[in-house]
């Protein structure tokens, strides 16, 4: 009776022990975030989840991003070390649990190395041994690896969204160059029929060669440009194929850029929400989350570590008698701790803490610039829509000057000065104003991605309203 009180309260001693777990646990760390944002015209306190595929009316671009979501080599790598991390976890927890191995053999020879008779030997046992984890080492690294998972899970997120926003941005910028293009052919076209009818002027005298030779400028700067453009649109279809996870091919185009409907305003919900729809802030958390349960580990490797062993079987110098004879078993144990190591293991701890420190601060970086995008993408929405409708105005007056200019120099009324520099804002107000366009449709897929941005496909979207409707 005295002997099964012993071994019950060592029983419950260990119990107890293995319950401790050394090192902080895990606080969600506290920020302070504004209460509206600045360039939010309309506070709303409702938080959505964005579809992208409801932003942009081309269904070409939908086919692409849908493309890049299945193939991109980087989403593809960020799945496969999700996977990887969650294999560690499996592999990590096992740590906490004993292991059973087996073990055999048989020997024969003269073991005391002299003229003795010669012997044999064989056995046979399976063998478990257990590290009891007092100080939840092991439970802390376990807690690290669900953190790394976690992380991984939400680096896919902050990849599959910076994706999306990538091809959009690509492609807008292929339909820019594009439009840039036509834009350069257009004049080119223009100004060599003018260049034409200003050499025959010369060549009958009635004009100075020096007209001629502006003309033939302002046609090499147009004839120019078109390959620039054309190289351009050969980079960014380049660049579109990596992004599809293709070799670099030619892209399908939709909608022109001139006729790309701008989004409707995109609620942006209130700035405390940011902090659970952005999937980088949730990833930097897991990042510390996993930094401060590795300090638990690092302090546990500070303490001894307590090891049981046992093992029965069989062993004998007769193969004959091996099953016939007495089970040989063995129980025990072991402690083997640091005693002195010029502290190492002190240093171990103060390191692991200032990484989570670090880790901390990282947390806290993100929370920031998560902010600062949105208010950068409110405020570009805001002043490309003024821009735009300036550079519009800019456009219909330049290339009026430019028609009347044109007028003007053929009635003798004003010198070829007057029509080159009439040509040149004409032609530089079309590419500016189609480089405007491209930013403010490019600013509200910023704007997606700086909310965190929201479903990847309609797929993931129904899947998780029929798990609500089910809760």
């Amino acid at each position: 009776m005295k002997n099964a009180i012993i071994i019950l309260s060592v029983l419950s001693l260990i119990i107890y022990l293995a319950g401790c777990k050394v090192g902080p646990d895990f606080q969600s760390p506290q920020t302070d975030s504004p209460e509206a944002y600045r360039f939010d015209p309309e506070l709303t306190d409702t938080i959505i989840n964005l579809k992208w595929w409801d932003l942009f009316e081309d269904p070409i671009l939908d086919t692409l991003i849908r493309i890049a979501l299945e193939d991109n080599k980087d989403a593809l790598q960020a799945a496969a070390r999700i996977e990887a991390a969650r294999a560690n976890v499996g592999y990590t927890k096992a740590d906490a649990f004993p292991t059973i191995n087996v073990s055999a053999g048989a020997s024969r020879g003269n073991y005391a190395g002299i003229k003795t008779d010669v012997g044999s030997n064989f056995y046979a046992f399976p063998e478990l041994v257990w590290e009891i984890d007092f100080w939840g080492k092991y439970r802390r690294s376990t807690e690290a690896a669900r953190a790394e998972l976690l992380s991984s899970e939400h680096g896919l997120r902050v990849m599959q969204i910076s994706l999306v926003t990538s091809v959009v941005s690509t492609y807008f910028q292929l339909l820019d160059d594009m439009s840039k293009y036509e834009i350069s052919q257009r004049t080119f076209d223009s100004r060599d029929s003018g260049t034409q009818i200003i050499q025959y002027r010369f060549d009958y005298g009635t004009i100075p060669e020096i007209d001629l030779n502006q003309a033939q400028i302002q046609q090499a700067i147009a004839a120019a440009a078109i390959p620039v453009f054309r190289r351009y649109i050969a980079f960014d279809q380049s660049a579109l194929s990596i992004l599809l996870g293709r070799m670099p091919d030619s892209i399908p185009t939709g909608t022109r850029l001139y006729d790309q409907e701008f989004p409707p305003d995109i609620p942006t919900g209130l700035p405390s929400q940011l902090l659970a729809r952005r999937p980088d802030i949730l990833q930097a958390e897991a990042d510390y989350m996993q930094q401060n349960a590795l300090i638990g580990v690092a302090v546990a490797m500070r303490f001894p570590s307590i090891s049981l062993t046992g093992l029965a079987g069989g062993a004998s110098s007769e193969l004959s008698a091996f099953t016939s004879g007495g089970m040989a078993w063995s129980v025990g144990g072991s402690l083997l701790g640091p005693l002195f190591q010029f502290g190492k293991n002190k240093r171990r701890v103060e390191q692991q803490r200032y990484l989570a420190e670090a880790s901390r601060i990282n947390y806290e970086y993100t929370v920031i610039q998560a902010f600062k995008d949105v208010e950068d993408a409110l405020i570009s929405i805001e002043t490309l829509k003024e821009e735009l409708i300036a550079q519009g105005v800019r456009v219909k007056a330049a290339e009026n000057a430019e028609m009347l200019s044109g007028e003007r120099y053929d009635k003798g009324v004003t010198s070829y000065l007057e029509v080159l520099e009439s040509q040149r804002q004409s032609f530089d107000a079309q590419l500016d104003y189609s480089s405007v366009r491209r930013d403010l449709l490019t600013s509200y897929i910023q704007l997606y991605k700086a909310l965190g941005g929201g479903w990847l496909s309609e797929e993931e979207m129904q899947q998780a309203q029929n798990q609500e409707g089910q809760n």
